[in-house]
């Protein structure tokens, strides 16, 4: 009962928001008429261009690099079988090498038509953004545009939109692979070599999910193409018989018009339908009260459902599980996988006021979610002899190397090794005798904590090469710093 009292409810919404959106195809607001569009400019589709032309190609590197890899996988395990079943393997792997190279000239073919069927990958903002594209060509003027440049641009659209449904459809046909090879294999005692196969999926799909979540989080310029598409009633209309969506569910002919609605129940009817099965449901209660208290408690379960599937790294079902501990940097832009930083240190002198103090900065590389390793450059300053006596000098540089180790929770294991030159100095010219440089030999431990967007940390290092260094030095170094 609950659940045919929820199906009316989403019949509810969903009636009363398309009679509220419903855009009549004989708006004819703008047509025959030139859009004017002062916020768009030549350098602007440029821009956009080189993004998707950019995506594109990234899609295709990484499409190619799984089916090669794929494809020697297969050859080796076929090796490997055919020692123990000849039969097996030629059935197996029968027309292997055929698979791949279709899927692989597929890649390097242009897209000429977008297939509506079967559908594995659709993007709707990348479809609403190419439609109002296309609607601007037809119906708009820009000063320094002609209307080629546009229609260069929804080609653009189109093709990387059609890439992304090749890559969905090469990450379906390897999924359906490794299931097929796991299925046979493990007969054989190989199931523990399709590890790398998974490896290769499972980041694979990372990948184009955080190409997805670019998309979905678009930049001020598409915002500002969809802002002007969105202003024009027509562009509702144009949206329902164009958009890549609508091939896969066309409107009918007579869609908006007085005629379509005509046998319609209107949002009361439907709404005191829902009123009355609810009074059997819930006697005595206050029913749309109860019908918007069940359909908070359908959200809450979607939003826990949908945060559930963005922790595994996707929103398909049919998701590749990773078999071993995934490293989310392995998915990223080199330029994302680096951190940079600064940290000071201070060594007290004989008055209340620290004698020098250490300030670094920072440099790193995330090589996983559990090791970063780095180099910096540091520099003395020295702050005087008293408070009386303040003044700031030169008291020293230093070259560093660093790697952090993730041991527990918060807590991660820190080495390292320096060079410090620890004399004053004027000029840059007395610092180049490296024979007069110390070396130190770091081992300790780092915290990691939260402040805002940044990550602060705390150091506590043992140098143990302080015994053999002169000048001597604190063998124990405390640092607070930031990384960003």
């Amino acid at each position: 009962m609950h659940r045919k009292l929820f199906l009316l409810a989403i019949t509810f919404i969903a009636a009363t928001n398309l009679y509220s959106r419903t855009v009549f195809p004989g708006d004819t607001s703008v047509v025959g008429q030139s859009i004017s569009i002062d916020r768009l400019n030549q350098k602007a589709l440029k821009k956009l261009d080189e993004k998707y032309g950019s995506m594109e190609k990234a899609v295709d590197r990484q499409s190619m690099k799984l089916l090669n890899r794929m494809e020697k996988q297969e050859m080796r395990l076929q090796k490997k079988l055919q020692l123990k079943d000849s039969l097996a393997a030629k059935e197996l792997f029968a027309g292997t090498r055929a698979r791949y190279e279709a899927l692989k000239a597929k890649l390097q073919s242009p897209v000429t038509k977008l297939v509506p069927r079967p559908l594995q990958e659709y993007i709707p903002r990348l479809d609403s953004l190419q439609t109002a594209i296309h609607f601007l060509g037809q119906h708009g003027t820009i000063s320094d545009i002609s209307s080629d440049k546009m229609q260069m641009l929804n080609q653009q659209l189109q093709q990387f939109q059609g890439r992304m449904q090749q890559a969905g459809e090469i990450q379906e046909f390897i999924r359906q692979r490794e299931q097929q090879l796991k299925g046979r294999l493990i007969q054989y005692g190989m199931g523990s070599q399709l590890l790398s196969i998974n490896k290769d999926i499972y980041y694979y799909q990372q990948r184009l999910a955080g190409y997805k979540n670019v998309l979905e989080d678009p930049d001020k310029l598409e915002e500002t193409v969809l802002g002007i598409a969105r202003q024009f009633p027509a562009f509702q209309s144009f949206l329902q018989r164009n958009s890549y969506l609508a091939q896969l569910f066309p409107m009918p002919s007579n869609y908006g018009t007085s005629q379509a609605i005509a046998r319609l129940q209107t949002g009361s009817a439907v709404g005191n339908r829902i009123a009355q099965q609810m009074g059997t449901a819930n006697p005595g209660g206050n029913s749309q009260q109860y019908l918007q208290q069940q359909a908070q408690a359908a959200q809450d379960q979607l939003a826990q459902l949908k945060n559930k599937v963005e922790k595994l790294g996707g929103s398909n079902s049919d998701m590749e599980l990773p078999q071993f501990e995934p490293n989310s940097q392995k998915t990223k832009r080199f330029m994302q996988r680096l951190e940079y930083g600064f940290n000071i240190q201070s060594q007290q002198g004989s008055s209340f006021l620290p004698a020098t103090s250490d300030v670094a900065l920072t440099a790193g590389f995330k090589f996983s979610d559990k090791i970063r390793l780095g180099v910096g450059i540091a520099y003395k300053v020295g702050w005087g002899n008293g408070w009386n006596h303040i003044a700031l000098s030169n008291q020293g540089i230093g070259l560093r190397s660093y790697v952090d180790i993730k041991a527990k929770g918060s807590i991660w294991v820190t080495g390292g090794f320096e060079y410090n030159y620890q004399r004053e100095f004027e000029k840059l010219a007395q610092i180049r005798n490296l024979d007069i440089w110390q070396k130190s030999a770091l081992i300790g431990a780092t915290k990691k904590y939260k402040i805002g967007k940044k990550t602060a940390n705390l150091q506590l290092l043992y140098d143990l090469l302080a015994a053999y260094q002169l000048p001597r030095v604190q063998a124990w170094k405390f640092r607070i710093g930031y990384v960003f």
